[in-house]
């Protein structure tokens, strides 16, 4: 029973802590730039700017939610933004990303894959074990106004 509320905690937490760059459906097996910007995941409580990392992809915290920020705080990371949560993502043949994410609140890090659904959102998915075990959300693109308060928040 510790396992399967593990394994529930885990997925919850790497979705909703961090969640994942993107990528096109070009006919060269993807474009990884259009995956780069800032993302807001479904509770909007992190902000993620995705970006090129020298040789692969990554994301970093622009922006967290005071709740998100005691959570971490909790788990004894002493802040999140700033902090590189995706880390060596790169396009596979079939378009998608994938790379490893790391969890502050539970002191893991997982698989994650992810798909540009269109312009403006993204398919998360990160997984405990391989393809299994896994959980998904629908990350949304910030531009404009929200992207200026993201950035200009503490």
């Amino acid at each position: 029973m510790r396992f399967v509320k593990f394994v529930k905690a885990a997925l919850v937490a790497a979705l909703g802590m961090t969640l994942i760059t993107a990528s096109a459906h070009a006919a060269d097996g993807g474009d990884i730039a259009r995956s780069y910007g800032v993302w807001r995941n479904p509770k909007n409580s992190v902000h993620l700017e995705i970006k090129d990392c020298g040789p692969a992809t990554c994301g970093v915290v622009v922006w967290a939610s005071p709740k998100a920020e005691a959570d971490a705080r909790k788990s004894g990371t002493d802040t999140l933004i700033g902090k590189q949560l995706l880390r060596d993502f790169e396009a596979q043949k079939n378009g998608s990303l994938k790379g490893r994410v790391w969890v502050p609140t539970l002191k893991v890090t997982l698989v994650g894959t992810a798909d540009i659904v269109d312009a403006k959102t993204m398919r998360a998915k990160g997984c405990v074990i391989g393809n299994f075990l896994c959980k998904s959300q629908l990350w949304t693109r910030i531009d404009g106004p929200a992207l200026m308060a993201s950035r200009a928040a503490p």
